[in-house]
């Protein structure tokens, strides 16, 4: 004897009551949105089942992405979309690649270096906001701001809770390197940071200099050269160049330049 189909009305209670126990509730519109579709195309109950689950699956990631996004603390909001690659058209293929994630994975690092206003905080911004949507938790900060976390937590006597916590973090973006020199103790507490990330999760840095005046930043050639070894070792490095694209349309052609040495080209 055939077993009694259950009344719709019962049925769509027991989906809310389940949705409700699986902290799933965008499964009741789900459900109820491809019912007719189901049976009007004679769908199977595992093509139906799956579709319901499908559309709970992208809604979370989609939900679970913005969040990220908004607890990264990205300055502003961009995307590769956004981007304008008619001034960068070089590294595009080299971004397209990262864009795909797979550096999160193996934990690479990616460096943009270029003068000022040539787009590299709005590309390490897009490529973090690519790593939300991948499913990885991102913090941005300006490298000084980096140096006044890590000094609060030392001074706490918190500072190996700190950098293990950071360690969870798929992906830290350290924005503005050599803006501002640091004096020795700040170079050391960037160093444990580079260091208790090396060959575990990746950084995103940005620099308007050149690796060979990093010394001068950090107040500490061997400090530096150490920094740069292990962030270079497993790195993507992207040069920008160009004018400022800020300062397009403004009768300014060039910024004031940043000399690293004698006959050295300028980043």
């Amino acid at each position: 004897m055939a077993a009694k189909q259950q009344p719709a009305s019962d049925a769509a209670k027991q989906i809310h009551y389940l949705a409700a126990a699986l902290k799933a509730p965008r499964i009741v519109e789900a459900a109820s949105r491809l019912a007719d579709q189901a049976r009007d195309a004679g769908w199977t109950h595992e093509d139906y089942l799956a579709a319901v689950l499908e559309r709970e699956v992208s809604a979370r990631n989609a939900s679970g992405a913005a969040q990220r996004i908004r607890w990264a603390g990205f300055p502003a909001r961009k995307t590769l979309d956004d981007f304008d690659w008619d001034h960068q058209s070089a590294v595009r293929q080299q971004v397209a690649a990262l864009a795909s994630g797979a550096f999160l994975t193996e934990a690479r690092n990616v460096v943009l270096l270029g003068p000022p206003g040539t787009g590299k905080t709005h590309l390490a911004t897009s490529l973090g906001m690519v790593a939300a949507h991948h499913g990885h938790r991102v913090l941005f900060a300006t490298a000084v701001d980096w140096v006044a976390r890590l000094q609060d937590a030392h001074r706490l006597g918190r500072l190996p809770a700190e950098l293990a916590r950071l360690r969870r973090y798929g992906l830290i973006v350290i924005d503005e390197v050599g803006y501002l020199p640091f004096e020795q103790d700040a170079a050391n507490l960037v160093f444990q940071l580079v260091s208790s990330r090396y060959e575990h999760a990746s950084l995103i840095l940005t620099s308007n200099l050149p690796f060979s005046s990093w010394g001068g930043v950090f107040g500490d050639q061997a400090v530096a050269a150490a920094m740069i070894d292990r962030i270079v070792h497993h790195a993507d490095v992207l040069t920008l160049k160009g004018a400022s694209y800020r300062l397009r349309n403004r009768g300014i052609d060039t910024l004031p330049s940043i000399r690293t040495g004698a006959g050295e080209p300028d980043a």
